[in-house]
């Protein structure tokens, strides 16, 4: 197998877990708070990604005790896009949270631009207009069918968005720190402080009452965090990076596959998507306009690049 083989297996791998994330964490909030839940995932992220430094790099928990502003700034930012996207899926549902949470690579290319001096191509323009169109017709499309529940789904929809913007926020913070940390180190953190921010507003008393089913569904939840992290790191290392973007920025279609299959068996353990034909044709030309702005020329393949963080 190439290099670039590898690094594409990688990067399918991460959009595998990130399609199928969106699905147990709907299923999870049916027994687990919100918050809760967040904060289970970083724990367990944290725990294992700490075991692993601990043999391999134990200098690198240093950072835990004088980390750099900007890493304190990329976490909060971090913290927030769990949270905006676990309530996003709360409040409307797996597929509609994972096609609006796209809206953060989008944001980023924006970021770049201004913040980092980046040339936008023109094909980049035209992805920004039609994933903007995309959008107002996704979204036209999918109230006409929350009857009863319209001001439920803005919610919803606005939560995700404000979750992608944090995480655009972060990233940009962490395309800076990647020039003087390795990834592994940085993660460390960016686990470590969200779980214990997110401590005081932990609910234990349902943990404890809880079936196995549901400590193996939380427990994946954790695991999945780490796990689809290292591959997207392995991907980078392999391959460029525009084709990695291009692989895990289409996980939604997992999401949207998988939905449908469960809504067609009308299964008990998981709401109903709603959706018509037109607003799958929205959520298609949402992920066409999204493709065509991270999709970039071709760079030297570097396991430091910024879209390691989502999620």
């Amino acid at each position: 197998m190439t290099n670039n083989q590898k690094g594409i297996a990688y990067a399918v791998v991460t959009a595998f877990f990130w399609g199928f994330l969106a699905i147990f964490l709907k299923i999870a909030v049916q027994e687990v708070a919100p918050q809760t839940i967040v904060w289970f995932r970083f724990i367990v992220a944290f725990a294992l990604l700490a075991s692993w430094q601990l043999i391999k790099h134990p200098k690198s928990l240093r950072i835990l005790i004088r980390p750099p502003r900007l890493l304190v700034l990329a976490a909060i930012g971090l913290s927030w896009n769990y949270l905006g996207f676990m309530l996003g899926i709360h409040y409307t549902s797996p597929s509609n949270a994972q096609l609006v949470i796209q809206t953060g690579p989008i944001l980023l290319v924006l970021a770049s631009v201004i913040f980092f001096k980046e040339k936008i191509r023109k094909m980049q323009l035209l992805g920004f207009f039609i994933a903007a169109v995309g959008f107002v017709f996704f979204y036209s499309q999918q109230i006409k069918l929350m009857i009863g529940q319209e001001s439920q789904y803005n919610m919803g929809v606005l939560l995700t968005f404000s979750g992608a913007l944090a995480w655009a926020t972060y990233a940009v913070m962490q395309k800076r720190l990647v020039l003087s940390h390795a990834t592994g180190t940085l993660n460390l953190f960016l686990f470590g402080f969200p779980a214990i921010i997110y401590l005081p507003f932990v609910d234990f008393a349902p943990l404890l009452e809880l079936s196995w089913i549901w400590w193996a569904i939380l427990i994946f939840l954790g695991v999945n965090t780490l796990v689809a992290y290292s591959c997207l790191a392995q991907a980078l290392r392999y391959t460029q990076a525009n084709k990695v973007s291009i692989i895990v920025i289409l996980n939604p279609m997992i999401t949207f596959a998988v939905m449908g299959i469960v809504t067609k068996m009308n299964v008990s353990w998981i709401e109903a998507e709603r959706f018509s034909l037109l607003s799958f044709l929205g959520a298609i030309i949402i992920l066409a306009g999204a493709v065509l702005v991270v999709g970039r020329k071709k760079s030297k393949p570097t396991v430091e690049k910024t879209n390691e963080g989502r999620l």
